[in-house]
């Protein structure tokens, strides 16, 4: 069945669980637009909850943009859910007017019921560090690429998976896997990158993936970002697709000259979650028809993996 939403267009998005019920938080933007390309500069989050991953419940939406003259006053954007000490923390992309929407930074909101949620502070909590992450100007690149954050806990710290770009590469291929840590989730360290430029212009919403003995970094990239280098290597045109790629420990390096295709390519923005029977499977956003056409909806799970090619199975 999935979530579509008759009045808007529903695409990235995160989950948070609690005790049995799957907490979704997605972007959305009214259908009115008639142009889905409009949808990022309108986007807000949505909120509903399931039981098995296939019925959903829409509740009342988690966030908006800030007030106007604040950082995040144009849109929030995608970002990632995790609890600690009895609150939930929510941790967003936000764009600003003052800069036409073109520098992205991460902020957070706080919940302890996933229902009401309050921002914390005036500021975004993490931004690129111009010694490692290429900033606004610095190359043709029409945007300063620090969003999506994923949010876990790895040992006794906090760390923050960012789509970044490197300063370093060919300008086409600098995406790369940004990284920042943090004790309390409140205030945070930003290091170098996670991964190795050269593959793909951008690496968007990650997602960090345990296994038995490894680890698997999930990513999404369109096939306009996908770099020369990379291209050389295809038997065919790139796809926009979701990625996976090995890890054998969980703060990389992440191996993503060897990522591969999980998914078919008319899903995008693709999570990996474990549904109430423990299985893994897939949970997307249907990005288009087969005629080519925006879509705009919450795909039903897909089982990990999508075909019959076998493969390793996650643990949480």
């Amino acid at each position: 069945m999935g979530l579509r939403l008759p009045d808007r267009w529903l695409w990235d998005f995160w989950l948070a669980v609690r005790g049995e019920e799957y907490h979704v938080f997605y972007l959305q933007a009214p259908r009115s637009l008639g142009d889905p390309d409009l949808r990022h500069r309108s986007a807000t989050v949505g909120h509903a909850v399931s039981l098995d991953l296939h019925q959903w419940t829409v509740l009342s939406d988690a966030l908006q943009p800030g007030e106007q003259g604040s950082w995040d006053d144009v849109a929030t954007w995608t970002g990632s859910i995790i609890e600690h000490d009895d609150r939930w923390y929510l941790f967003y992309t936000g764009t600003s007017q003052a800069e036409d929407g073109r520098i992205q930074r991460v902020g957070l909101a706080t919940s302890t019921d996933l229902i009401e949620w309050e921002r914390y502070g005036p500021a975004p909590l993490i931004e690129a560090d111009g010694r490692w992450y290429e900033r606004l100007g610095s190359s043709a690149w029409p945007e300063e690429a620090w969003r999506d954050p994923w949010v876990t806990k790895i040992g006794d710290r906090f760390h923050a998976l960012i789509t970044a770009r490197s300063i370093e590469g060919p300008v086409d291929g600098r995406g790369v896997i940004g990284h920042a840590v943090s004790q309390d989730l409140v205030s945070w360290q930003v290091g170098p990158p996670l991964s190795e430029p050269g593959h793909f212009g951008h690496l968007e919403v990650p997602q960090l993936v345990g296994f038995d003995d490894r680890f698997l970094l999930v990513f999404s990239c369109d096939a306009d970002r996908v770099s020369a280098q990379r291209r050389a290597t295809l038997m065919t045109g790139p796809r926009n697709a979701v990625y996976v790629a090995p890890a054998s420990d969980p703060t990389g390096p992440y191996a993503v000259a060897d990522a591969i295709e999980g998914l078919p390519d008319h899903l995008y923005s693709g999570r990996l979650v474990q549904g109430p029977d423990g299985d893994w499977v897939w949970l997307a956003f249907i990005e288009h028809d087969r005629t080519g056409a925006f879509v705009g909806e919450l795909s039903d799970p897909v089982p990990y993996p999508w075909s019959d090619s076998g493969g390793d199975s996650p643990r949480s």
